[in-house]
């Protein structure tokens, strides 16, 4: 298979929408926008790599917009689109080239899957290809505000992303085409003379640009997803050490929690519930404990892997919350901490994320110090849809 880059250019400043914050990053159910795209070339069998193109401004934001996500790395775009495009693609070309890039916005949050399918086939013929929707509306020219001509709907589509092309044929365009002012990717082919076809584009394939958009993103997913509530427990014994590990942060303590891991049973937890409520296995089945590579391993990337599960179904997370039950070490001055690391891990809102602590009022293994048990739940919107 040739190899496929996905360049997902998220460099724009949204100036069309309301605030401060560029609308790539502006929450949409618990994930920035950028995030779900990124998850939807992340999840694709047919994509080797993922590069980023983004503006300077935002070094932090996208940080934590793609916490936990194997990227190639990422590029610092230019003042325009076209000259965004550009310094991405000298950038692979520079390095090691792909056979087929697509072009993708940043601020399209649900490119699914055929979509993708569908321009990646159509590169088998063709040196360029762009999903593209009917219009369905009589078009009309219009002179400062009088209309002045009815156009012929019939040739004309409205073009989306990902626009996909020969990795080679696209950078010898975009140079030529260094300068002039083309809208999108597919200009710059044509200009070059390159044959561009087009292929069914989706509805849902909504372009964030206005307050409104956002909204009806919001909406879209709501509409294709169904609630499910699934549950996780873990238990770890102590043996020797001088601190114990939960939720992402390390306590200090007279004994560490013993496991082929780090042995934290509060992300064990979490992962499990999240892993329940998509009906996909349990954290053993995924990270079979006889394994030797999971020795000593941060139990962030097992909470990481389920989040990627749940991306890969197109669902995302409501809120989860675990309780640690212990008699020791005391938990309480740390749970602000805990709630901070597990939703930087799961690349959430802290909102999202509730930690309480109990005891068993010294009964049990739990109440006679042996060791620390952990229950978790996780609510998530699961998509449903076609």
């Amino acid at each position: 298979m040739p190899e496929t880059v996905a360049l997902v250019v998220a460099a724009g400043r949204g100036s069309r929408m309301s605030g401060d914050t560029p609308k790539q990053y502006r929450n949409l159910r618990g994930r920035a926008v950028l995030r779900h795209a990124l998850e939807a070339f992340a999840a694709h069998r047919s994509i080797d790599r993922i590069f980023p193109v983004i503006h300077g401004d935002d070094e932090a934001a996208f940080a934590q917009a793609s916490q936990g996500l194997a990227l190639e790395g990422h590029v610092i775009g230019g003042t325009t689109r076209q000259e965004s495009v550009l310094r991405g693609l000298e950038v692979l070309a520079a390095g090691r080239a792909p056979e087929r890039v697509l072009i993708h916005d940043g601020a399209r949050p649900f490119v699914s899957a055929g979509l993708i399918d569908r321009v990646l086939g159509a590169l088998d013929g063709f040196p360029g290809a762009v999903p593209a929707l009917d219009v369905t509306d009589t078009v009309k020219r219009v002179d400062r505000n009088r209309v002045s001509e009815t156009v012929d709907r019939c040739s004309l589509v409205r073009v989306q992303t990902p626009q996909g092309f020969r990795f080679d044929d696209l950078l010898s365009a975009h140079r030529a085409a260094a300068g002039q002012a083309l809208t999108d990717d597919a200009a710059i082919s044509e200009a070059a003379g390159l044959a561009v076809v087009t292929v069914p584009g989706e509805e849902s394939n909504i372009k964030v640009t206005h307050d409104d958009d956002l909204a009806r993103a919001a909406a879209w997913l709501d509409a294709r997803c169904e609630t499910r509530v699934g549950s996780g427990f873990d238990v770890h014994a102590f043996g020797p050490g001088d601190h114990v590990r939960l939720c992402g942060i390390d306590i200090p303590h007279d004994q560490s929690l013993a496991g082929l891991s780090d042995a934290d049973v509060g992300l064990h937890a979490i992962t499990d519930a999240i892993l329940g409520g998509l009906g996909d296995g349990d954290i053993g089945s995924h990270f079979p404990p006889s394994e030797e590579r999971w020795r000593g391993a941060d139990s962030a990337q097992f909470l990481q892997h389920a989040m990627s599960r749940l991306a890969a179904r197109r669902g995302y997370l409501v809120h989860t919350d675990v309780t640690i039950i212990c008699q020791a070490p005391r938990v309480g001055p740390h749970r602000d901490a805990m709630r901070a690391r597990v939703a930087e891990i799961l690349a959430v809102d802290v909102s999202r994320v509730s930690v309480k602590a109990t005891t068993t009022e010294q009964l049990g293994f739990t109440g006679r110090g042996e060791g620390i048990a952990a229950q978790a739940t996780a609510t998530i919107a699961l998509d449903i849809g076609e």
